[in-house]
């Protein structure tokens, strides 16, 4: 996933610098930014963005003051399976306990706490199958596990993969290579607890988001390899290629 979308980046002109890491910014004197890394390469800029992700903001809240116990090094609030800190009275969700890092994930462990705290029994969130997105250009979609964990969780994994030009960005744009899709099915393989299911998808194209919440509600009711190939395209779509990827690329085990 990750080199198909580095291929795209490339096509669309954007230069990528994997491997190194930030050492100064500094300004030249008309206006620019000079970027420097640690491996001794220099970019003249019009702007620099940071994006180097979050840590949770637990700080100064009298937690500690509470009993609640935290992370000393991320300074994540601690909890169990119920979002219940280690003082039985306080629960904590969202990014402060580190868990899954995602709005829509946050929203689930509050309906999930708030069963626990008002309902008749206690619940937990789930965790598995959640999909997400990543908003690049083209975006990435994403469900279930990777292949490497799959085949550690299962034993056996077909992988079925497609690689395409979207009909759109053939001719009438030019924009093929920029714009081509990655789809990636993870299946238990036949002979194994769960043979034919569905455990993972991931793709590189447009719509990646719309087309991964879909498949979420698909993989979260136990959908199988068979499921999807039974189903009808919708066409002219990229979409409908879930439904017809039929070769194995591979098996990994």
């Amino acid at each position: 996933v990750r080199e198909h979308l580095a291929e795209t980046l490339k096509a669309k002109g954007i230069r990528l610098h994997p491997g190194v890491n930030p050492a100064a910014i500094e300004e030249t004197g008309d206006g620019k930014l000079r970027f420097k890394t640690d491996a001794g390469s220099e970019i003249v800029v019009d702007n620099v963005m940071l994006a180097t992700g979050r840590k949770p903001n637990s700080q100064d809240l009298g937690l500690e003051e509470a009993g609640v116990a935290m992370d000393p090094r991320s300074g994540k609030v601690i909890v169990d399976e119920h979002s219940r800190t280690s003082v039985d009275s306080i629960f904590a969700i969202g990014d402060v306990t580190d868990r899954i890092q995602l709005t829509p994930v946050a929203l689930m462990e509050g309906m999930a706490m708030a069963r626990t705290m008002f309902g008749d029994a206690p619940s937990k969130p789930d965790y598995e199958n959640v999909p997400s997105a990543v908003f690049s250009q083209p975006p990435i979609g994403t469900c279930g596990l990777s292949e490497e964990t799959a085949a550690k969780k299962y034993g056996s994994v077909d992988v079925y993969l497609a690689k395409f030009k979207p009909m759109k960005h053939t001719m009438p744009t030019g924009r093929g290579d920029e714009e081509k899709y990655l789809m990636k099915m993870i299946v238990v393989s036949d002979g194994f607890e769960g043979a034919g299911r569905v455990v993972g998808c991931h793709m590189v194209g447009a719509e990646a988001g719309e087309m991964m919440q879909g498949i979420g509600v698909a993989m979260k009711a136990g959908a199988t390899k068979a499921h999807f190939d039974s189903t009808v395209g919708i066409h002219p779509t990229a979409a409908e290629e879930w439904c017809t990827m039929r070769t194995k690329a591979r098996t990994t085990t």
